[in-house]
């Protein structure tokens, strides 16, 4: 078929569209919600994923993190007997890992308040107060074992203020900008819990995840410290930081070595303790979007098996329509395969336009979601974009397959005799 011919044959399916507005606008629609669903869902998950990657590779790539109970744990369901049976971790076994585990860069401990329910932790200067935060003790390389938690002003906790179980505090911007809109927080006497702390230190901006909690709404104090005024606090978790030069998993396991010598578990009995990395993270968040994926493909599908029948019947109407055409055109030389492709190109554009439309609101709700939700960086790009014009191509394809083949194997006396 030559351009002209497919040139023709397109003009004439506008043609044919434009003659059955509401008909063909209905049959559209269906197609125009599946790709819109595809095209948003993915830009948002595309998105997300950065956002992950990115949060994770500040946290630390070579970073690997020893806690008592499994990560990812949210605390809505019961623990099984053997887990709460597990003993705590101690505040001298990150030196332990660092004299016994060669491929570590750092190794440290921190413990951790978060009470946002009845009673909560209080920071206080003057007549303003911050309520909604998390209060950690850390020993002085956390920032070098968590890069995501970086000074911007001041200085962080060091070896002195360790030692000798110093008040002191380094502050989230966010608190920071709470207590100190208008004055330096540096040097500044705050109460946290009714207790004096200088603050000696500011964290670089980080509203946290989606809009959660993050660098910005916390208050760190010296490990010793939180220790001494919050004995009832037994929980404590481990971060060791690989070597750049080391590799991640062996070192992984050099870890679960140590601890096992370190606790004293049998050789023959499971871990009394667990041991995640950036890529356990990394797995959580691709098993929740799996979940996202799924249902979008879902919803997309009902979409376009909807669409796809709306062209398929508006297309055997079509040929049930235009039998005289089809009868006429016969005679003066058309080919099966003319008629075939005449019918196919009209069942394209349909589809096609559905996909276009598609298309450009799945982009236009995405541009919406980035500006009214800032915490979902929804990124729009051009192989999904590509895919959605594909795929309702595909249905135009698939589902005016038949009626175009139809039409071609009419016998043209019959065609000629309808009526």
């Amino acid at each position: 078929m030559t351009s002209a011919e497919v040139k023709e044959n397109l003009l004439v399916a506008l043609d044919t569209l434009r003659s059955r507005k509401v008909r063909s606008g209905l049959t559209i629609l269906g197609i125009v919600i599946g790709v819109t669903s595809v095209i948003s869902v993915a830009a948002i998950i595309d998105g997300l994923n950065g956002y992950i990657e990115g949060r994770i590779r500040n946290l630390g790539s070579q970073t690997i993190f020893v806690t008592r109970i499994p990560p990812g744990y949210t605390g809505l369901s019961r623990l099984p007997a053997n887990i709460r049976a597990r003993k705590y971790l101690q505040f001298d076994d990150g030196q332990y890992l660092m004299e016994t585990v060669p491929s570590l860069a750092y190794a440290t401990a921190f413990a951790q308040r978060i009470n946002i329910g009845e009673v909560s932790d209080q920071l206080r200067y003057g007549n303003q107060h911050v309520e909604r935060m998390i209060v950690r003790g850390v020993e002085p390389d956390y920032t070098n074992a968590v890069p995501l938690f970086t000074v911007q002003q001041g200085r962080f906790i060091s070896p002195f203020d360790l030692e000798h179980s110093r008040d002191v505090v380094v502050i989230g911007q966010a608190i920071a900008d709470a207590l100190f809109p208008h004055t330096d927080a540096i040097g500044k006497m705050v109460r946290l819990n009714g207790r004096l702390y200088e603050v000696i230190g500011v964290f670089e901006k980080d509203p946290g995840l989606f809009g959660g909690f993050g660098v910005d709404q916390f208050a760190v104090i010296p490990l010793t410290n939180f220790h001494k005024n919050y004995p009832e606090i037994r929980e404590v978790f481990l971060i060791a930081s690989v070597r750049t030069d080391a590799d991640v998993t062996r070192a992984r396991d050099d870890i679960i070595e140590a601890m096992r010598r370190r606790r004293r578990v049998p050789h023959n009995g499971d871990n009394d303790f667990d041991v995640a990395d950036a890529n356990f993270f990394l797995d959580l968040w691709n098993q929740l979007t799996g979940a996202m994926v799924l249902l979008t493909g879902v919803i997309s599908s009902i979409g376009l098996l909807v669409g796809g029948i709306g062209v398929m019947n508006i297309m055997l109407i079509s040929v049930t329509e235009r039998t005289q055409e089809i009868g006429i055109r016969k005679a003066i030389g058309a080919r099966r395969a003319d008629i075939r492709v005449q019918f196919l190109l009209e069942a394209i554009t349909l589809s096609g336009i559905g996909g276009a439309l598609g298309v450009l609101c799945g982009a236009l709700i995405t541009f919406a979601i980035r500006a009214l939700v800032p915490s979902i960086p929804a990124t729009l790009s051009l192989l999904w974009i590509t895919l959605g014009v594909l795929l309702s191509v595909g249905v135009g394809l698939f589902f005016g397959f038949y009626p175009a083949n139809r039409a071609a194997n009419l016998d043209p006396i019959v065609c000629l005799r309808y009526e």
